[in-house]
């Protein structure tokens, strides 16, 4: 077992936990991490995800090992698995945040890219190194470039030199980049207030801004007004604008 998956106090932990290698991302590990998102996504307890490892390194991306000397086959389920895994972090209800702690590499560059929000330590680093052995990375091509835009994305993958911590906050990759030994606590900070708010109103806004970053602006602004008409008769909008029109705390139902 290289994945584990725990809540306590409403916070859902998916840890990687296969810190001697790295924490790659092989089949098993990346089909366990899709279990376990999904486990927590059916927890009615769990209204935040974080996304953590343990070790020097978050992940040193897949694992080479299962891909020499493959079958066309075999290569296709490795990346079938990851598209399902990175499908799976936007799917499940609650936000996702990625707690970075060290280098985040190819596969898990792609992962801190995919999570809804990210703090890093300030010491971590990141890269998306395939190039450099003939493997161009292609799968994290593809949250990178929507995280950080088409020329900085292009700069990491021609490349595949290191980014820092500082670096990768300033280009979007990642919320925030901490000191190591504040990690922890900010992380924590910041999933207790998004916790706070509605399980079901975070529910709804996420799947909505998934469903809105892609369309065009008119197209967006339909969509989305029924999305807000929709929430507003949900009970817990009706008990938020209630709590707040009588100035107490709202009590939510989820």
């Amino acid at each position: 077992m290289s994945v584990i998956a725990a809540c306590t106090d409403g916070i859902g932990v998916l840890t990687l936990d296969d810190e001697k290698r790295r924490n790659p991302l092989s089949l098993a590990t990346m089909r366990e991490a899709t279990a376990g998102l999904r486990r927590l996504h059916e927890d009615p307890r769990a209204r935040v995800i974080v996304i953590e490892a343990r070790g020097l390194a978050f992940s040193a991306g897949h694992d080479l090992s299962e891909m020499v000397d493959r079958t066309l086959d075999d290569e296709r389920e490795i990346f079938a698995a990851c598209t399902e895994l990175m499908a799976t972090v936007h799917a499940v209800r609650q936000p996702v945040v990625a707690q970075v702690q060290g280098m985040a590499l190819a596969a898990g560059c792609q992962l801190v890219a995919t999570c809804d929000l990210a703090i890093a330590a300030d010491t971590a680093r990141f890269s998306t190194p395939g190039v450099k052995i003939g493997l161009f990375c292609s799968t994290p091509m593809v949250a990178l470039t929507r995280a950080i835009g088409r020329k900085r994305a292009m700069s990491m993958l021609l490349t595949g030199d290191l980014i820092d911590a500082a670096t990768a906050a300033d280009w979007g990759l990642i919320n925030a980049a901490v000191p190591a030994d504040r990690l922890e606590q900010t992380v924590a900070d910041l999933v207790a207030r998004i916790a706070s708010s509605s399980g079901d109103t975070l529910a709804i806004g996420k799947r909505a801004f998934y469903d809105q970053i892609d369309r065009t602006e008119p197209d967006a602004y339909s969509a989305m007004s029924e999305v807000m008409a929709t929430n507003a008769m949900t009970c817990d909008a009706q008990e938020g604008m209630n709590a707040f029109l009588a100035k107490r705390a709202p009590v939510w139902s989820s």
